[in-house]
C-alpha cells in the first residue's frame, strides 16, 4: 500500500488519482490546513499532522504501508521569509518525524516532493541537476535540508529515496473534478484566469524590463498530470536509483505569453496592471529534464502551454472546492 502524505493537496490529489487508475492501493494522510477533503479520492483517509509523532505511529501500525509519497509541506515562498520558524518546524522537523516513524516501522521507500527553489538564482539555464544549490528562501532551504537528510538516512538506514524537483506546477485533471485551489492564491495561471473570470479585479505583472524577448519573467510550466505520472515512475524506480531529479518541460514561457494564451483560450481580455520588479525574481527559470527521461522513462504529455491553460480554465469555470 502507498501512503500519500499531503494527498488532499493540489499535486497530491492528482497523483492519487493517477495511482488509482494504474492499480495501486493508497491511503491518504493530510492535516487539511491547506488540503481539501473534497479532493481526497480514496476511502482510506486519516487526518494526521507531521508534527504528531503518536499519530504518525498509529497510522503506520494501522495500515500495511510499503512506500511513502511525501507532498505535505508549507510552500509559500514569501511567507517563509517572514515566518521561517513555521517552515522549519513543519517541513524539516515534520519530515524528520515521518522518516523516523518509517524507519521504526521498517518502511524504507519514499518519493519526496522537492522544488527547483533549491537552486536559488540560476547561474545558467536550462537548469540541470548539477547546478549549484543556493536557496534564497527558507522554503527552498527546508527542501534542500530534507534532501540532505534523506541522503544521510540512505547511508545509515538503507532508506531508498527519490526527490523530485518541480518547476511550475499547473493545469487540472482531464475531467475537471480536481484542480488548483489555494488560499491565498499566488500562482500566475489561476490568478490570470480569476481576473478573466472576474473573481479578482486584475493581475499585476511585476517587471517588464527583464532581459528577455518581451521583458517579462520566463518560467517552466509543467502540467500536474505529467507530475503525477513522474511520481508513479519514481516509486517504481526506487530499487534502481536514489537521488534527485528535475521535473519540468524544458520550455520557457513568459508572463505576457501566459496572459496572451489565456485570452486566446477563454476568448476574454485579462485586466492587467504593470508594476515594478519583485525582489528575488530571477529573469529566467526552466529545466533540463534529460535525467527524468533517462532514469524514469518519463515522457511529457502536455508540452503546449495552450493545453495546460485549457485544462486550468475548465477547472476554474466549474470549481468544486
Amino acid at each position: 500500500m502507498i501512503l500519500v502524505f499531503g494527498g488532499a493537496g493540489y499535486i497530491g490529489s492528482h497523483s492519487v488519482k493517477h495511482l488509482l487508475e494504474n492499480g495501486y492501493d493508497c491511503v491518504v494522510a493530510d492535516n487539511l490546513v491547506y488540503g481539501h477533503k473534497d479532493a481526497v479520492l480514496v476511502k482510506n483517509f486519516e487526518k494526521v499532522d507531521l508534527k504528531d509523532k503518536d499519530g504518525l505511529d498509529k497510522l503506520f501500525k494501522k495500515y500495511k504501508i510499503d512506500t511513502v509519497i511525501h507532498f505535505a509541506a508549507y510552500a509559500y515562498v514569501g511567507e517563509s521569509v517572514v515566518n521561517p520558524q513555521k517552515y522549519y518546524q513543519n517541513n524539516v522537523i515534520g519530515t524528520l518525524n515521518l522518516l523516523d516513524t518509517m524507519i521504526a516501522n521498517n518502511v524504507k521507500k519514499i518519493v519526496f516532493s522537492s522544488t527547483c527553489a533549491v537552486y536559488g538564482n540560476p547561474e545558467y539555464t536550462p537548469i540541470d541537476e548539477k547546478h549549484p544549490q543556493n536557496p534564497i528562501s527558507p522554503y527552498g532551504q527546508s527542501k534542500l535540508m530534507i534532501e540532505k537528510i534523506m541522503a544521510d538516512y540512505q547511508k545509515a538506514y538503507n532508506l531508498k529515496y527519490i526527490a523530485l524537483r518541480y518547476f511550475n506546477a499547473s493545469g487540472a485533471c482531464d475531467n475537471a473534478k480536481i484542480g488548483e485551489s489555494h488560499n491565498p492564491e499566488t500562482h500566475l495561471i489561476p490568478l490570470v484566469l480569476k481576473a478573466i473570470k472576474g473573481d479578482i479585479k486584475n493581475i499585476t505583472v511585476f517587471g517588464t524590463d527583464y532581459d528577455n524577448f518581451d521583458g517579462t519573467c520566463i518560467r517552466d510550466y509543467i502540467h500536474v498530470e505529467d507530475l503525477a505520472l513522474a511520481h508513479r515512475l519514481a516509486l517504481e524506480k526506487l530499487d534502481e536509483f536514489n537521488g534527485y531529479i528535475n521535473l519540468g518541460t524544458g520550455i520557457g514561457t513568459s508572463v505576457k505569453e501566459i496572459i496572451k494564451t489565456a485570452e486566446k483560450v477563454t476568448g476574454k481580455k485579462c485586466p492587467v496592471i504593470y508594476g515594478d520588479r519583485r525582489a528575488g525574481d530571477p529573469p529566467k527559470l526552466f529545466a533540463n529534464n534529460d535525467m527524468a527521461k533517462d532514469v524514469l522513462g518519463w515522457e511529457i504529455k502536455f508540452n503546449k502551454i495552450e493545453d495546460i491553460l485549457k485544462s486550468a480554465w475548465e477547472w476554474e469555470k466549474n470549481k468544486l472546492f
